[in-house]
């Protein structure tokens, strides 16, 4: 720094890292990513069938029927806008993502609109039908063994390609405009505004970033409705024990066998001070439900999906113990097709070692008697 005494008018720094070119292309992207959203259709709320005398409605807001067929196409767009308008996504550089499946597909896809490569780094044992997604929409798969490694190694490739480590479990929560703009909860209570129970007892989510648990929760509190979040949390994750024990450190030392949710860390985007309640579901329940719902609505779904469903299915059972009437909301969150050789597969059961009959059993006991067996 110069000590020199400067008189009259001081020299004025000035740096301009201005680009036409740049800024052409990040107008063009932008508008590509909203063009998309403004193609789409929202998505459908279907309803579960209970007993009509119980007096409460149970619907599933059905996400698989975005473009790329999960709940993590909204997260993938607000991800992509979140980059691009922090000037951290670039031409020909890649986006690079830590996703065990869904989110990378629907990731895959924008950067196949906008033009960047794009890299998935995922566990080896991610499901088959997801990889043949990702790499439809242009992506690449990079496999690790262990998915605790999948960050460091995320971080490792956007360095050495000089691309951009998206991050979802860091930024899922504030990509999203949690006060409107037509995110998942404010199209949940448009789409029920004309039902008997427009506001919901309960909304379920489930936790993979904790990004969509955060958007419900806040849109409530922002709302000023009297509506509760419930987060079921799986089996080899640590959001519950995280939120029970008021841990942030906590850890587990292997991954969730329910793909798209479940952490072996608390991760960054879990915002634990905005929900109600959690439940710990078995993966043998959550498993028991995905296919419980088929056989009640003819479609098959996730295990993410059987994970939300089995806990609004005991608050459907304490609500008809307690006498309320109202509704409660989950999520449909993808299709079962990409599971076939998992969760509809009684080989793979099996060889997990989970028994779903007892499972089965307690959600027929509900829909059938109207109480949750203990």
């Amino acid at each position: 720094m110069s000590t020199d005494r400067q008189t009259g008018t001081g020299a004025t720094l000035d740096v301009d890292h201005s680009d036409a070119a740049y800024r052409a292309w990040l107008k063009e992207a932008v508008r590509k990513v909203q063009a998309d959203a403004n193609r789409s259709a929202d998505t459908h709320l279907l309803l579960f069938p209970l007993p009509e005398h119980w007096g409460i409605d149970l619907y599933l807001k059905d996400e698989s029927t975005h473009p790329t067929g999960s709940l993590k196409h909204r997260l993938a767009r607000s991800l992509f806008l979140y980059g691009l308008c922090n000037g951290w996504i670039r031409p020909d550089r890649p986006v690079i993502e830590a996703s065990s499946g869904s989110t990378a597909v629907s990731e895959a896809y924008f950067a196949k609109l906008i033009g960047v490569p794009f890299i998935a780094v995922m566990p080896r044992t991610t499901s088959t039908e997801k990889i043949r997604l990702i790499e439809f929409h242009g992506g690449r798969c990079h496999f690790v063994d262990d998915s605790r490694r999948m960050y460091e190694e995320s971080a490792r490739l956007a360095a050495e390609t000089g691309g951009h480590y998206m991050d979802q479990f860091t930024y899922a929560e504030r990509a999203t405009d949690w006060r409107g703009n037509n995110n998942i909860a404010e199209s949940i209570f448009r789409q029920l505004r004309l039902e008997r129970y427009p506001e919901p007892s309960w909304i379920v989510a489930t936790a993979g970033t904790g990004g969509t648990s955060a958007t419900l929760a806040r849109y409530v509190h922002y709302m000023q409705y009297d509506t509760r979040v419930c987060v079921a949390d799986p089996d080899n994750s640590c959001f519950f024990e995280g939120w029970t024990t008021g841990d942030p450190d906590v850890a587990c030392d292997r991954g969730s066998r329910i793909e798209g949710i479940g952490r072996p860390r608390m991760e960054p985007s879990f915002v634990p001070g905005a929900i109600d309640r959690m439940m710990k579901v078995p993966d043998a329940a959550s498993v028991a439900a995905v296919r419980s719902l088929e056989r009640a609505i003819g479609r098959k779904a996730g295990g993410s999906t059987g994970t939300g469903l089995w806990s609004a299915l005991k608050i459907v059972a304490e609500m008809v113990a307690a006498g309320e009437r109202g509704s409660v909301v989950t999520l449909l969150c993808d299709p079962g097709d990409r599971y076939l050789d998992k969760y509809y597969s009684d080989a793979w059961l099996d060889e997990q070692g989970l028994d779903i009959e007892p499972y089965t059993a307690a959600i027929e006991s509900l829909l059938r008697t109207g109480t949750w067996p203990h």
